[in-house]
């Protein structure tokens, strides 16, 4: 089977490093078809193009066979298989990554978990849910917060990643600046070794210090240590009140000092999103009708929650009146889920709107303290400027997590490869010269690996690169990934 690779190579057999990966046969896809089923093994071009990518535009790798899994044991005889025929396995969840993590980059299997998408059990009394990989992230919302329950982490995309897939990346969300991340709610896990043995992580315990942590450290491993096919996560109570604020300024100097001012007044917001004006308009132009506020240069989005009206409405005036006193054009304030959604509209339309403005884009989601997020913008500025480049920008103010859309529009193949490298660098420095970091949430994967020795030591790769020898030392599992 020959694999169109990112730069177009064709080779039957490919190599990383020292290791060679043997091209996927008929006899091993009949291995597969025993295993999962025929019809949970795919093979014609049709059937495999959607596993080719995930979101990252213009990534594509396509797989010589895709597995559905539906079990734990399909997924041990899976790898089994690969151990012994040296064939790299690509893990996938929905596809909804922005790092090329799920593209198989070496060709091989794409083994997807999509199927293993069951809530397992909702235990009330412990304030615990377990589910499989495939589950669909918005779904585990839905189920809990029936039962007056809550799980916090909520990605942009929550109606349509798994949360296998938040697992493997770490991934965050907007009530990241209150709650976390989705780390800090996965309290036990299953998963199978490379080799194909099943491990079992953690379990319903708030506490456990029994040897290392090896949940944390399959937490946003991007599927290159195990596959994880069972997570046991912790829930809180939902809270009973919530109100959202749009908040529009003038300039985002402004919007930032708000962001300080608020949580020096120790008022923590479940969120506080900033948009700057371009993306703002480019929901527009998606929705062809006009969103709240789209010609401020800035605006907040603040949701404010808590457990008695009285605490929450004593923190939306305090919040209030620092953005008004901050030179805030209006406060918006949205009590009903009606009125919430619109607020959000614009917010979670954002990405859908650059892909339409310009389908070639670059992304990237750098995170610095949020003090720091007005210089950092201020250097994107003056990056896109230097570059004379479109550049968009938006993201989490209240934990320093800025995500950029790089605009391709009319410049064409050659400079936009050259701009976007060079942008992609000048921005890196300047995140990294305000303590920051090169991502905060959509991982390393296949777009970001060449620049990681800029953000970690030598010592720091080098370890994890001996972790990654321990769990897969043929170097099977998702490879290309991470490592430059």
């Amino acid at each position: 089977m020959v694999n169109q690779g990112l730069n177009g190579q064709k080779n039957a057999k490919l190599v990383l490093n020292k290791h060679k990966y043997e091209p996927v046969t008929a006899r091993l896809v009949d291995s597969l078809c025993q295993i999962a089923g025929a019809a949970n093994v795919l093979t014609e071009p049709e059937r495999i193009e959607p596993y080719t990518h995930d979101e990252v535009v213009g990534l594509r790798a396509r797989p010589e066979v895709v597995v559905l899994a539906r079990s734990a044991d399909h997924v041990s005889r899976v790898l089994r298989l690969a151990q012994r025929e040296r064939v790299p396995v690509t893990p996938r969840g929905a596809g909804m990554g922005l790092s090329g993590g799920a593209v198989p980059v070496h060709a091989g299997i794409v083994l997807s978990l999509e199927k293993m998408s069951r809530i397992l059990e909702l235990d009330r009394e412990n304030l615990m849910i377990t589910v499989e990989p495939g589950v669909i992230t918005g779904d585990i919302h839905r189920a809990v917060e029936a039962e007056g329950l809550f799980y916090p982490p909520d990605p942009a995309n929550l109606d349509s990643c798994t949360i296998g897939g938040n697992i493997a990346e770490g991934a965050g969300g907007p009530r990241a600046v209150k709650y976390g991340v989705t780390k800090d709610y996965v309290c036990g896990l299953d998963a199978v070794l490379p080799s194909g043995e099943i491990i079992h992580c953690g379990g319903k315990l708030v506490k456990n210090v029994t040897g290392y942590d090896l949940v944390q450290l399959l937490i946003g491993s991007e599927g290159t240590l195990a596959v994880v096919t069972r997570i046991i996560l912790r829930l809180l109570p939902l809270p009973k009140v919530r109100v959202d604020l749009l908040v529009p300024y003038d300039e985002f100097q402004a919007a930032a000092a708000t962001v300080s001012d608020i949580i020096a007044h120790r008022v923590l917001p479940a969120t506080i999103e900033f948009m700057e004006r371009d993306s703002m308009l480019a929901v527009e132009r998606l929705l062809e009708r006009e969103v709240p506020f789209s010609e401020a240069e800035a605006h907040l989005l603040i949701q404010l929650d808590g457990s008695s009206q009285a605490a929450v409405d004593e923190d939306l005036n305090l919040v209030g009146d620092l953005c008004l006193e901050r030179g805030a054009q209006d406060v918006l304030v949205a009590r009903d889920q009606r009125t919430r959604d619109r607020l959000w509209e614009a917010r979670r339309l954002i990405i859908d709107a650059l892909n339409n403005e310009s389908p070639v884009n670059h992304m990237e989601d750098v995170v610095v303290p949020r003090a720091a997020i007005p210089a950092l913008l201020k250097g994107i500025k003056e990056t896109a400027a230097r570059h004379a480049v479109r550049i968009v920008s938006f993201g989490h103010a209240g934990d320093g997590n800025v995500h950029l859309n790089v605009l391709k529009d009319s410049m064409d193949d050659a400079q936009w490869e050259v701009v976007t490298q060079l942008v992609t660098e000048e921005i890196y420095r300047l995140t990294l010269s305000l303590g920051g970091m090169i991502t905060g949430e959509h991982g390393i994967g296949v777009t970001r690996r060449r620049y990681l020795p800029m953000a970690l030591e030598e010592e720091q790769i080098r370890l994890m690169r001996q972790i990654k020898a321990i769990f897969d030392p043929n170097e099977l599992l998702n490879p290309g990934k991470i490592f430059p």
